[in-house]
C-alpha cells in the first residue's frame, strides 16, 4: 500500500511570499508546483496580510496538504523589517492552524543546509539544487518561489526525525509554546 502526503512550504515575504508543493509517494518526491504571490503593488500593509491569509487558505483548499514547511525569519539590523516579516509569518501560520494542519518552521540556514549542505548557500545555489533534485525543467526569476519549494523539500528530509524544528499541531499547542507571546 502507497503512503502519500503532500507537504506545502512557504517563504513568507510582504513584497512577495514564495510557495512550493512536493507530493511524498513511498518516501519519494515529486515536485507538484511552485508559484509566489506578488504584494509589491500594495501599499497597505494590512491588506498584504489578508492576501497572504487567503491565498494561504487557497492552496490548503487546493491541495490539502498534510504539513506545512515555513521559513522562519531571520534576524535583521533593521527592526521593521524583521517585525513585517514575523507578521508574514503569522498570518501563512494562522491559516493552516485553523484549519488544523501541521506547521513546522525552519531557520534560513537549516533549509539550505538540507538542501546543499551548506547552511551559507545563496538563493541561487538552493534552486540550482532543487532544479537537480526534482527534474525542474526552468528556474522562476524570482527565487521565493524556489525558496518556498526549497521549505517543503527540508521538511521532507527531516521527517521522521526527533527535532525539526518547532512544530505547531493546532491553536492550543502554539498557545502552549508560546505563553509570553500572547500577553
Amino acid at each position: 500500500m502507497s503512503k502519500e502526503k503532500i507537504i506545502l512550504g512557504i517563504d513568507p515575504g510582504t513584497q512577495i511570499m514564495g510557495f512550493g508543493l512536493i507530493k511524498v509517494v513511498n518516501k519519494k518526491m515529486q515536485f507538484m508546483q511552485m508559484n509566489e504571490l506578488m504584494l509589491k503593488k500594495y501599499d497597505d500593509p494590512y491588506l498584504k496580510l489578508k492576501l497572504i491569509f487567503e491565498r494561504t487558505l487557497e492552496l490548503i483548499d487546493t491541495y490539502h496538504p498534510d504539513e506545512i514547511a515555513i521559513e522562519a525569519p531571520f534576524y535583521a539590523k533593521n527592526v521593521q523589517s524583521m517585525l513585517k516579516l514575523g507578521r508574514a509569518q503569522g498570518v501563512a501560520m494562522a491559516a493552516g492552524l485553523s484549519r488544523e494542519i501541521p506547521v513546522t518552521e525552519y531557520l534560513p540556514k537549516k533549509i539550505k543546509m538540507a538542501i546543499t549542505g551548506n547552511g551559507n548557500s545563496s538563493k541561487e545555489q538552493v534552486a540550482k539544487m532543487l532544479q537537480g533534485m526534482l527534474g525542474l525543467k526552468t528556474l522562476p526569476k524570482n527565487l521565493d518561489s524556489t525558496d518556498g519549494l526549497a521549505a517543503a523539500v527540508c521538511h521532507f528530509y527531516n521527517s521522521g526525525r526527533v527535532e525539526i524544528g518547532t512544530k505547531y499541531t493546532g491553536w492550543a499547542s502554539f498557545v502552549k509554546n508560546n505563553p509570553n507571546k500572547l500577553g
